[in-house]
């Protein structure tokens, strides 16, 4: 008799704690925005990071609570960008982000100033004198960049690191890794002209480290009919908002170093 009122007094306790924690759960529950799990439909779902947030449902939370801007997803691109701005009411650019190498110091251009032969990585390398290369300001060639990369898009190629164009996503990892901070993020899009060097060195320290090398002569500055680009600590620095891709920069190099690395036809 002892053990069926035990049973029952248990049964009955079990009951009345289920009762209340479904009452307490509607009571006190905190309704989440349904943005959040909308936007979150339009994100990659790759939980890369490379919008700064531990995944894509941190970020999703992060647009629709805090006012994010709405194309960091770089595996999403401009489509995941322009679904998640409908979303909350933006507009959003098309344009894809896409990392660029702003150095063509390979081994036919730069030589070495010493052999290394130490860890092989491009921060060890560029903490030993600034690394292997005359030019200091140099991408270090050894593939920190490649190891970050998730989508395979960067590689080394006869020394320097190469995008490939068609695989990146512009999320950023290959930049954040870089220790000579070569690598920088176009977000202007493939009409937009970039330097392809990062050598703040006087012109003629500059000529001797590197074949391709800005010499700071100001031809571009001189001749840019939009005031868009300046010679800055001895190296050519473009302003997007500026610039009218008109390539009059382009074409007055006479290093020929700044180019249109993202058009198709280059």
């Amino acid at each position: 008799m002892n053990i069926v009122m035990a049973v029952i007094l248990c049964t009955v306790v079990g009951a009345l704690g289920a009762i209340i924690l479904v009452a307490a759960s509607k009571f006190m529950a905190v309704e989440e925005d349904p943005r959040i799990e909308q936007v979150t439909g339009c994100l990659a779902g790759a939980n890369c990071g490379g919008c700064g947030y531990a995944g894509c449902a941190d970020y999703a939370k992060a647009i629709v609570l805090n006012g994010e801007p709405c194309d960091k997803c770089a595996p999403g691109g401009p489509k995941a960008a322009a679904e998640i701005g409908k979303i909350m009411g933006t507009q959003v650019s098309a344009v894809a982000k896409k990392a660029v190498v702003q150095c063509q110091g390979n081994k036919d251009n730069c030589k070495p100033s010493y052999e290394y032969k130490g860890i092989q990585s491009c921060a060890a390398a560029a903490a030993l004198y600034g690394g292997p290369k005359d030019c200091s300001f140099a991408c270090t060639g050894l593939g920190d960049c490649v190891k970050a990369c998730k989508f395979d898009a960067i590689h080394i190629v006869n020394g320097v690191a190469v995008v490939d164009q068609d695989k990146c996503t512009g999320c950023g990892a290959c930049a954040a890794v870089c220790p000579k901070h070569v690598i920088m993020i176009q977000t202007a899009g493939p009409e937009k002209p970039v330097v392809m060097c990062s050598n703040c060195d006087r012109g003629p320290v500059a000529m001797k480290a590197c074949a391709t090398a800005c010499i700071a002569c100001g031809m571009c500055q001189r001749n840019c009919p939009s005031d868009a680009i300046h010679v800055t600590d001895n190296l050519a620095r473009i302003d997007y908002d500026k610039c009218t891709g008109c390539g009059t920069c382009v074409a007055k190099c006479p290093k020929k170093i700044i180019t249109y690395p993202l058009k198709k036809n280059g």
